[in-house]
């Protein structure tokens, strides 16, 4: 097992951190990059303490939308992780929030369309994205997809060799379809015009864990719409999307995500079974 140096986008996050984590824990050099830096442990873990591992990683801050702000962190990094994507828009935040009401909010956030950045593959080398929405919202196209490709553009400028987008394995009927759509287009881009990267494409379920309580009944229902899915053939896919999905435990995903990233054979899509494959490799080789 050969020690490798990844950069992970999105490093602070739920699952991010257990990325990191587990990469810490093979003994390679990471570095996390987001716009806060250092997460806010309570919020990702059951302690707001720093965990121990947590010292081994570099804790960043940069845009991702402003590749001058990360470029020089890229250097002899052997893979790139995106795990910055959204689930819900600023729409939905506003409604929660009460900032907006809820019709116009959610009439946004569910309108057919809306605009991202300038197209990312025509973008000179370290050009910022600027969003296209009036009020530079941050929608699905730019940061489940047009901030995908730019990083992955970028990553191969820099010549690393294998880029991870943390992607899903479906829509859910409780989110707008742009939200499944953006993050295939981000895949098919990514994989036709950047053929050269070992692009790892991870399509998870739902994530939960005990740390986040209410992970748990989301995902104990999910669980069980999976088994009602599996008894009818998959005949629910199409209207339930994710939500008949196998939910899959964090850590069990950042383990994959790791494994793959080790496993130069793994390339393309990452699907629900071959997620659960991939972290009982890993799980095998911890405990040699």
């Amino acid at each position: 097992m050969s020690k490798k140096r990844i950069v992970v986008f999105g490093g602070n996050g739920f699952l991010g951190t257990r990325i990191c984590k587990v990469a810490v824990g093979r003994g390679w050099d990471v570095t996390s990059i987001s716009r806060s830096g250092e997460p806010t442990w309570s919020s990702v873990t059951s302690s707001p303490v720093p965990p121990p591992w947590s010292t081994s990683v570099i804790w960043e801050k940069a845009d991702i939308l402003k590749p001058v702000t990360y470029i020089s962190l890229l250097n002899d990094a052997d893979a790139v992780v995106h795990s910055m994507g959204i689930l819900l828009e600023a729409d939905y935040k506003g409604v929660l929030t009460g900032k907006e009401s809820i019709w116009s909010g959610l009439s946004r956030a569910f309108s057919a369309t809306k605009a991202g950045s300038q197209n990312p593959l025509e973008r000179p080398e370290g050009e910022e994205l600027r969003p296209q929405e009036k009020d530079g919202q941050l929608t699905y196209e730019l940061m489940n997809r047009d901030s995908a490709i730019t990083l992955a553009q970028e990553a191969s400028f820099s010549h690393v060799p294998t880029f991870v987008y943390i992607s899903a394995a479906a829509g859910a009927p409780m989110l707008p379809k742009r939200y499944i759509t953006t993050k295939r287009e981000a895949e098919s881009t990514i994989a036709s015009s950047l053929p050269k990267l070992r692009n790892i494409f991870i399509r998870p379920g739902f994530l939960y864990d005990s740390s986040r309580s209410f992970t748990l009944p989301i995902a104990f229902a999910g669980a069980a719409g999976n088994i009602v899915n599996s008894l009818v053939g998959g005949r629910l896919t199409p209207l339930a999307g994710a939500a008949v999905e196998k939910p899959l435990k964090a850590d069990l995903v950042a383990e994959a995500v790791v494994e793959s990233i080790e496993d130069e054979g793994v390339k393309g899509v990452v699907g629900t079974q071959r997620i659960e494959d991939l972290a009982n490799v890993a799980w095998r080789r911890g405990m040699l």
